[in-house]
């Protein structure tokens, strides 16, 4: 209820979902997207009222809420003593995510903005580190922190499926449109040489949550370094979109993920040298989520198909329907 009277009493955004909702599937016709505009209302109205949960829950409770699977990915992965990035997004309730993995033992950090509100973000910020999470404000002194966290052995949680203004990035196709992504997780990555990790939650009917952690991606080893950095985000922004697709009303489809586009934005491509990136659109086969777009009863599969072929670099048509052997497939 609380979901569906913010959209009322805010037009712009209804519009702004509607219009999103368009350019990823434009398979849907209009009587979809309202139904799927209903789904992303009330997902917000649940959202709300969990994290106000979160203020008096116990590890427990949230033990109970969330089912946790593929947390052995972490702590394979941090074996090595180089820490982890751990890519993930706006999908379902992140807050709910942020409390389960240290509650699991997970040493978190996570790079969030500063809210304009000091006692707002006072507030936001208790609540994200009440069960352990440490948090990194984002600003000029936030990549050294960062690194420290890294150099510490810990898991550096970022958020890359907004397009953030003065922050560098790339463009990496996103619903089959190129969208301005945050590439420090991947430049991070690259020159430690630490493991990249995603991994997503998402609500289930009955009112719990399950998180998935995934197996680290692919790291790039051919070409020069902004040609790894920007490979390696696009894995990453494809891992999103499969989270998205497969249960788009839980994101966030009022951001304006698409606002930046090439053209006119090469200065904001800084540390990663001239705006070369945009030379990639949207039909690049090495990281486009492939035709994912199909008749009812088609379509998951040829998600599914699609996403392992892009992120776990499965060729094969005959293999493209499970990851490589020990790789759980991200869906």
């Amino acid at each position: 209820v609380l979901g569906r009277i913010a959209l009322g009493l805010l037009p712009r955004s209804r519009k702004r979902i509607r219009a999103h909702l368009e350019i990823a599937f434009p398979e849907l016709d209009q009587k979809q997207r309202n139904t799927l505009i209903g789904g992303c209302a009330n997902h917000f109205g649940l959202m709300l009222a969990e994290v106000a949960w979160l203020w008096n829950s116990q590890p427990r409770e949230v033990e109970t809420l969330c089912e946790l699977e593929g947390v052995e990915n972490f702590f394979e992965a941090l074996e090595d003593g180089r820490g982890v990035i751990f890519t993930t997004g706006h999908c379902g309730t992140w807050e709910i995510l942020s409390a389960r993995l240290p509650i699991a033992g997970v040493p978190l950090t996570t790079a969030a903005r500063q809210l304009d509100d000091p006692h707002l973000d006072k507030l936001v910020t208790n609540l994200r580190s009440r069960f352990g999470t440490e948090i990194i404000v984002r600003g000029p002194a936030a990549g050294k922190k960062m690194i420290r966290s890294l150099a510490g052995n810990r898991v550096a949680a970022l958020l890359i499926d907004q397009d953030i203004r003065d922050i560098p990035g790339v463009f990496v196709p996103f619903f089959g449109r190129p969208a301005w992504t945050p590439s420090g997780g991947a430049m991070l990555a690259i020159r430690r040489g630490c493991p990249v990790v995603p991994g997503f939650i998402h609500r289930r009917p009955d009112g719990t949550h399950k998180a998935e952690i995934h197996p680290p991606l692919p790291i790039p080893v051919d070409g020069s370094l902004e040609d790894r950095v920007e490979e390696l985000t696009a894995s990453a922004t494809a891992a999103i979109e499969c989270q998205v697709r497969a249960h788009p009303e839980q994101w966030v489809w009022m951001h304006r993920r698409w606002r930046t586009q090439p053209g006119g934005c090469a200065r904001r491509l800084s540390n990663l040298g001239p705006a070369r990136s945009a030379r990639r659109g949207p039909g690049d086969s090495r990281y486009l989520p492939g035709p994912c777009r199909g008749r009812s009863g088609t379509l998951r599969d040829l998600q599914a198909r699609a996403c392992v072929r892009t992120i776990y670099g499965v060729a094969d048509d005959a293999d493209a329907g499970r990851a490589p052997e020990g790789r759980l497939a991200p869906w």
